[in-house]
């Protein structure tokens, strides 16, 4: 199923020359990195690479998601943290996938509270809404 926009709110651009051994800049060069590929992939490291920025994207995304279904809730979320672990590996047919861990930590609520708003937060994140189906995502509240 595709998830079609009613009204698009926001458009973000960028632009990558090189690949994974090259350069990244957004249209307003706020974002303006070179890329290298991880050690463990064969590369030199020493620069970050697009499963770290899909981790920070995601981490950020998510936990505003959580925010957002907290305060419908009337939860408070105040010194919560998401961690998004990005994995890329090898997937059948010789193509390559990710996989994505999200691990949520809400320091002043209950385990099944915290559960509570991970899976809400899955619904209404649009990194979530992208994946879905497409890659496996773990929830963990930490």
């Amino acid at each position: 199923m595709v998830t079609e926009l009613i009204k698009p709110l926001y458009q973000a651009e960028a632009t990558a020359v090189g690949g994974r051994e090259g350069h990244v800049r957004s249209a307003d060069g706020l974002l303006d990195v070179d890329l290298k590929p991880p050690t463990e992939m064969g590369g030199p490291g020493g620069a970050t690479n697009p499963e770290e920025l899909f981790a920070a994207g995601y981490a950020a995304c998510f936990q505003s998601a959580l925010q957002v279904v907290a305060r419908r809730q009337k939860v408070s979320v105040d010194g919560s943290t998401v961690t998004a672990k990005v994995d890329i590996g090898t997937i059948a047919g010789g193509g390559f996938g990710l996989a994505v861990a999200l691990d949520v930590h809400v320091p002043d609520a209950d385990t099944a509270t915290v559960e509570t708003l991970i899976k809400e937060a899955h619904e209404v994140c649009p990194y979530s809404n992208a994946t879905r189906g497409n890659i496996e995502v773990v929830l963990t509240a930490v």
